[in-house]
């Protein structure tokens, strides 16, 4: 691995002009481990003014002494930014989030000893004395073509070669200066394929608490990270282990001991963690869906005939979904993405029993951009309920009658015949009525895709517009009602394709 040479120039540049400079953090773990890093940080005895007068296309618009560098890329097309951060200490955490007071430092002792994990808290300096005694701490290292300095106070390097995240210091000063810090040692653990020191776990469970005084915000994107790694199993069991889940989705944790019926062999939250284990999507979207699917299961237990039943779970697991994501602050379009395919999940299909109609309502309510999706929530569900065949031959060929369908006409969009078509036909004003009319053709073309033509559709507008508004409607939802009760029976037999 290289350090870049927009990275070396900073560095020089610093240097010249009187100062101390040294690469920091992430970007040096991820150079001992061989991984390309995302960003880079230097840290400075500089003061922001004196960062400002060395790059003064930099920005400071912070109290914590980092000073944004822009800088141009190898291929001189696009920009990105250096972080330049004066030493500091930090004293104070009253909302244990923020510090209270940023302290500029002169040493880079005091600012590697405020950071949040041994991995994390190493420094990459150049080495331009020739003949240099090493201190204590401080190791000789090849990096590219160019022999560096590194400063290794609290042994990450060991850390690193032991794969294990252990906090700077004492574990619960960490975790009380940022909260956040004790999902992020779960991050990173996930991400870097590594385990958790003994004493630091211990500390996690200790202050789990006070992840409540972490913005949902900032839970949100951790939660993300964890979902988008490799071990997002593994990564949900430690949260739940380690006391965290149980205040960053309580929902969840409900669902611990809570027995099912005879379709399954795992309790609620054994099945749900396992579903996002066996989860073949990447998208972290889909991996939050696995994992609350059936979140609404504890609340809509019930027995009948000696078995437990869960009628409407997926429908009431989807609104929990909502509230749960809206708390954590994720964006609409993936609120609607998750509780899309956790409202759908217990889709039915059976060879024979389910026609090419049927298929189409369920493009038309789930989105042929999800199609894929909720396929492979579908997996997950099966593989998470202990079932040993992911993908049977029913599953197959709905996947066959979706690709089959799916250029039919399932939208308004799509019919043969617009509103102003109908406006002309009809000769009716811009309206509701139009929109009325509409819906009930479009159901009709659902059913039977050979009435998709603009000569029957304008015929069949004729007979549409003897009825009036209420009318139109009451014949659009009685076909959608219709379809819902069908809908709801087969939800009951709790039946997996």
């Amino acid at each position: 691995m290289q350090i870049p040479e927009y990275v070396k120039n900073i560095v020089e540049k610093l240097e010249q002009a009187g100062f101390a400079a040294y690469v920091v953090g992430g970007c040096v773990r991820d150079l001992l481990m061989e991984r390309e890093p995302k960003d880079w940080d230097v840290n400075t005895n500089a003061r922001p003014e004196k960062i400002l007068e060395i790059f003064q296309d930099g920005k400071y618009e912070n109290a914590f002494g980092t000073v944004l560098v822009p800088v141009k890329l190898e291929n001189g097309t696009t920009q990105d930014v250096v972080e330049v951060t004066t030493y500091r200490s930090e004293q104070g955490y009253a909302d244990r989030r923020h510090p209270d007071q940023v302290v500029f430092e002169d040493s880079l002792e005091k600012d590697l000893s405020r950071r949040d994990f041994t991995v994390n808290a190493m420094a990459l300096g150049q080495l331009r004395i020739k003949n240099y005694e090493l201190r204590i701490n401080e190791k000789e290292i090849v990096v590219g073509d160019g022999k560096y300095l590194l400063v290794d106070l609290f042994g990450g390097e060991k850390d690193l070669k032991k794969k294990i995240i252990r906090a700077v210091g004492e574990p619960e000063d960490r975790f009380k200066e940022d909260a956040l810090r004790m999902m992020r040692a779960i991050r990173l653990a996930c991400q870097l394929n590594f385990s958790l020191e003994p004493k630091t776990e211990r500390g996690i469970v200790k202050m789990a608490g006070g992840i409540k005084f972490v913005s949902g915000e900032r839970v949100r994107d951790e939660l993300i990270k964890i979902l988008e790694t490799d071990r997002a199993y593994e990564g949900v069991m430690m949260l739940h282990e380690l006391k965290l889940l149980q205040y960053i989705i309580p929902e969840l944790s409900r669902g611990v001991g809570v027995a099912q019926n005879r379709h399954h062999i795992y309790t609620v939250f054994n099945h749900s963690v396992l579903s996002l284990k066996h989860t073949p999507n990447k998208k972290w979207q889909v991996k939050l869906a696995s994992l609350l699917h059936d979140i609404a299961k504890p609340q809509t237990k019930r027995l009948a005939n000696g078995d437990a039943t869960f009628y409407n779970h997926d429908i009431v697991g989807a609104k929990v979904a909502d509230k749960i994501m809206r708390r954590l602050k994720f964006s609409s379009a993936d609120i609607e993405k998750a509780t899309t395919l956790i409202k759908h999940h217990m889709f039915y299909y059976n060879v024979g029993e389910v026609t090419e109609s049927s298929v189409r309502r369920l493009i038309k309510k789930v989105g042929e951009e999800n199609l894929a999706d909720l396929i492979d929530l579908r997996i997950a569900d099966r593989l998470g309920s202990g079932v040993p065949k992911a993908k049977p031959y029913k599953l197959r060929h709905l996947e066959y009658m979706m690709k089959k369908v799916r250029h039919d006409a399932i939208s308004v969009k799509m019919l043969k015949i617009n509103g102003a078509d109908l406006m002309k036909i009809l000769n009716l004003e811009p309206g509701p009525k139009i929109g009325a009319i509409l819906d009930v053709l479009l159901s009709e073309v659902i059913e039977e895709q050979k009435l998709n033509e603009k000569k029957y559709l304008a015929k069949r507008s004729l007979e549409l517009d003897k009825m009036d508004l209420e009318q139109l409607r009451a014949q659009a939802k009685e076909k959608i009602e219709e379809k819902k009760m069908e809908d709801d029976e087969e939800i009951k037999k709790e039946f997996y394709v």
